[in-house]
């Protein structure tokens, strides 16, 4: 497998997304293949980091998935020259108690796949300190390895000579200095950056990204740094697709689902047939499942509640086949959503559900559930690991109980899911799964 660096950071807004894209595509541009990943459940990174690099991006995580899976999708990267991943959080930001193969961090990525870690940091408002911040993350724990730092929202020359001598200090390798430009900056909205489907200029922010990482970032010494990846074959681990020939909604509403995922369904011998609920379409009834996924339908509500051929056809499928939602498709298939504005909308009503935007709390988090009855490609009693992000809130939930669900240290969680007749869901995103 070809060598590979993880790009980290202590904290959260420190400019991971902007350098890894700037990254990808200059390195892209010189005919370096890249093949990037994303440490975490993110499921909006990895479409901008694909349009960026020209290849599939890959979640990784260790929480949630074991050790042979992350491994088979480490054997994506055949055929690549350079791995770069972008890391979530602060680069040891991880739950308290160990999933799968560990905490969720970002450093056990590293670890597992060998890759050192280049830490952007943003200095503004320090200098030498910010050498002291890198010390603290390259001495933190044992590995993974700090190959070096880039140094984000530089003032001035002086500012970068000062943070520079820390470094040199420090024995810490400076890749390149980046001064303030908030004009590149991802655009976000509630639940993370504005998927990249739905960015306007998003080839032009990736071209100006990286002319701008380009030319203040010395490239060769940081492909140079990498290291690591799995040897020999990765074991496919075997997936359950939901059915043979599944109905997948995709559009502005339903677009967070997981590359990986999609990928094994494919693998597996599945066909997808996507269509789109805002577009007014129904699921093609020559499908044998429908699977709703998470997205913005609290941003659409009034346009899916005007769907009308959508949502009598998803009620249509519903009596003879599956249907299972996740996130936002779960609050789809209920009764009712109220939105922003306090103002409800009529959805498709396969469970008794009724969700609000109006107040709105964050749920967040890893979760491990135990099916009390089966979903498409699970039994009742198989175990799921998956993550939750969402801040809409019950008012009504009147179904069964679909699952046990538990959160990263054991303690339940009152979402539960739901199941009424052939339909069912739950509000955390499917990563991994045991049937």
């Amino acid at each position: 497998m070809p060598p590979g660096l993880l790009i980290g950071a202590p904290s959260s807004g420190s400019g991971k997304t902007t350098v890894m894209l700037g990254l990808a595509r200059a390195f892209r541009d010189r005919g370096v293949s890249v093949q990037p990943y994303k440490s975490g459940p993110d499921y909006i990174d990895p479409g901008f980091h694909a349009a960026a690099a020209g290849r599939p991006s890959w979640n990784l995580d260790s929480w949630a998935m074991p050790a042979g899976l992350i491994a088979s999708l480490g054997a994506e990267a055949a055929g690549a020259d350079l791995v770069l991943a972008e890391g979530s959080m602060g680069l040891f930001d991880g739950v308290a108690v160990a999933g799968a193969s560990g905490t969720g961090a970002s450093a056990d990525i590293a670890r597992l796949m060998g890759w050192p870690v280049v830490l952007v940091l943003d200095v503004s408002g320090q200098a030498q300190t910010a050498a002291a911040v890198a010390l603290g993350c390259a001495r933190f724990q044992a590995g993974p390895g700090l190959a070096g730092v880039i140094l984000n929202r530089v003032a001035s020359p002086r500012h970068e000579a000062l943070v520079r001598a820390g470094m040199a200090q420090a024995g810490i390798a400076v890749f390149g200095a980046l001064p303030r430009r908030a004009k590149i900056e991802v655009p976000e909205r509630h639940l993370g950056l504005v998927p990249a489907e739905e960015h306007g200029a998003l080839e032009e922010m990736i071209v100006e990204a990286a002319d701008f990482v380009a030319g203040n970032v010395d490239l060769e010494a940081l492909r140079g740094a990498a290291s690591g990846g799995i040897g020999g074959v990765a074991e496919t681990v075997p997936v359950t697709p939901p059915g043979q020939r599944i109905a997948l909604a995709r559009d502005a509403a339903f677009s967070f689902v997981y590359p990986h995922m999609l990928a094994a369904w494919r693998r597996a011998g599945a066909e997808i047939l996507p269509f789109s609920p805002l577009a007014d379409q129904a699921p093609d009834e020559t499908a044998d499942v429908c699977w709703l996924p998470g997205g913005y339908p609290e941003l659409h509500a009034g346009r899916l509640a005007a769907a009308r051929h959508f949502r009598a056809g998803l009620r249509r499928f519903g009596e003879t086949r599956p249907v299972h939602g996740e996130c936002g498709g779960y609050m789809t298939m209920g009764a009712a959503l109220i939105d922003a504005d306090g103002t409800g909308h009529e959805m498709a009503g396969l469970l008794g559900l009724v969700t609000s935007y109006a107040a709105r709390r964050m749920h967040l988090g890893y979760r491990r559930a135990r099916l009390l009855a089966a979903i498409p490609g699970f039994p009742s009693g198989g175990e799921l690991r998956g993550h939750e992000f969402h801040y809409s809130s019950v008012v009504t939930l009147d179904d069964e109980p679909l699952a046990q669900v538990e959160d990263a240290t054991g303690a339940q969680v009152a979402e539960t899911g739901s199941r009424r007749g052939r339909a069912t869901g739950t509000f955390f995103h499917l990563i991994a799964g045991v049937a």
